[in-house]
């Protein structure tokens, strides 16, 4: 690992967390549908559903549980391709399924099925709703906030519209306005969804035993039939145990979420950051390894090279880290920052790393790309525009220990620059009375 590297699974935490909030909540959105009506083709009958999955009578969100409830929504589906009621709720056990296995290819279905819904009948409000979420769950944080304000237009009384508005300001940077809205929805309908929001609005502000309790009472409010969305939350309680330096209870909330979502990736990759936490290099390179043999990830590709540079391995670090560029996809693919704070951390391809930044910066403006763009400038030499931004990365009074060692490095080094530059200045101003002097002595 570089000597100024920072272990990039702390920007992809920060970087997912609030899309990852929104697709967890969708199992609150789906009790609205069980009393939904269709307004356009036939306003008198209510849409045919079920219980939504998670909920009582509903499969449970366990692996199984949500492999089953799709498979039965297809066949549904199958039998008769416009019913909206199937089709809504196979889309949130999609969405559900993205978020458990680390896995887009799901979301991607959820919004062909979201789109279906709303090709035969637009004014279907609760294809709406959900639409948001899908598009949080594929990153489309703009078109996120439009539907969502669109819904929220349609029922101002319906909390759940202002967690997806909330949940795409975060990403898009709005954070004043992320936390306006996050506050009225806890308000207008306190839950689980709401408190987990609410923790992240915490974390970013730099209050972390805030949003550690935030957290505990998201899960603690989840039913345990909902297995995914509880072992989701208990293993964000694990994280942020580990941001506090807590990490044997840590380990206690990443082997609980384990519990309850077997295999789930969250939690294997947290017991990963504890051995790591603890010097056991061996033993979080193998829970690494082991993960990412399932849902190969930028993250897990990162964190196996660099423990295998502390090895002195350079030949199997290397190897990980092209892992980690190809897992990420090609530039132009890029709607994160993430892969641009990998090769500015690892030195890797810098004019790319500063490419992908900046177009990313083009877009959004959260403190995880305003980091990465700082950094990245700062690695191609650019130390003045770099602390400009590295400042913007830190408006929110983070604790996030990469974006601070980030702003300290850019700091320092601007420091030095603008002390060099005095220096430079006194002496040339020395250099121009010393000759002022012997111009005039020649007269």
């Amino acid at each position: 690992m570089s000597r100024n590297a920072w272990p990039i699974a702390n920007a992809s935490r920060a970087a997912v967390v609030a899309a990852a909030i929104g697709v967890g909540a969708v199992a609150a959105a789906a009790p609205h549908l069980y009393h939904s009506r269709q307004p356009s083709r036939a306003a008198s009958e209510p849409l045919r559903l079920g219980p939504p999955v998670g909920m009582p009578g509903a499969p449970p969100t366990s692996a199984d549980g949500l492999r089953q409830r799709s498979a039965e929504l297809e066949a549904r589906l199958e039998r008769n391709p416009h019913d909206a009621g199937a089709a809504l709720l196979l889309a949130d056990a999609l969405l559900r399924q993205a978020r458990a296995g680390g896995d887009g290819r799901p979301a991607n279905r959820a919004a062909a099925i979201v789109a279906g819904v709303l090709k035969d009948d637009p004014g279907q409000y609760d294809a709406l709703r959900l639409l948001g979420a899908v598009d949080l769950s594929r990153h489309r944080f703009r078109d996120a906030l439009d539907v969502a304000r669109r819904a929220r237009d349609l029922r101002p009384g319906d909390a759940w519209n202002y967690g997806v508005m909330g949940d795409a300001l975060i990403e898009l940077g709005d954070y004043d306005a992320a936390f306006d809205a996050f506050d009225t929805m806890a308000a207008m309908r306190p839950g689980a969804d709401a408190y987990a929001r609410i923790s992240y609005a915490r974390e970013l502000r730099g209050d972390l035993s805030g949003a550690l309790g935030a957290m505990q009472l998201a899960a603690s409010s989840t039913s345990a039939h909902d297995a995914e969305a509880k072992a989701w939350y208990v293993a964000h309680t694990g994280e942020l145990y580990l941001r506090l330096g807590r990490v044997a209870e840590a380990e206690r909330a990443f082997r609980h979420a384990a519990f309850f979502y077997p295999g789930y990736p969250f939690a294997a990759v947290g017991i990963g950051k504890v051995f790591a936490a603890r010097g056991q290099r061996d033993e979080a390179l193998a829970a690494y390894r082991d993960q990412f043999m399932r849902t190969p990830t930028l993250d897990l590709a990162a964190r196996i090279g660099d423990l295998y540079a502390a090895r002195g391995d350079a030949a199997e670090s290397d190897r990980y880290y092209r892992l980690a560029e190809d897992v990420a996809g090609p530039l132009p693919a890029q709607t994160e920052a993430n892969l641009a704070l990998f090769l500015a951390d690892h030195d890797r391809r810098l004019p790319d790393a500063l490419a992908i930044a900046q177009a990313v910066a083009a877009v959004r403006h959260d403190i995880v790309t305003e980091d990465a763009l700082a950094w990245s400038l700062f690695k191609m030499g650019r130390v003045a525009e770099a602390f400009t931004v590295s400042q913007r990365a830190l408006r929110t009074g983070t604790r996030d220990e990469r974006i601070l060692a980030h702003a300290a490095a850019i700091r320092a080094r601007a420091e030095v620059a603008r002390t060099f530059s005095s220096e430079a200045k006194r002496s040339l101003d020395g250099a121009d009375a010393v000759g002022d002097g012997a111009l005039d002595r020649r007269r």
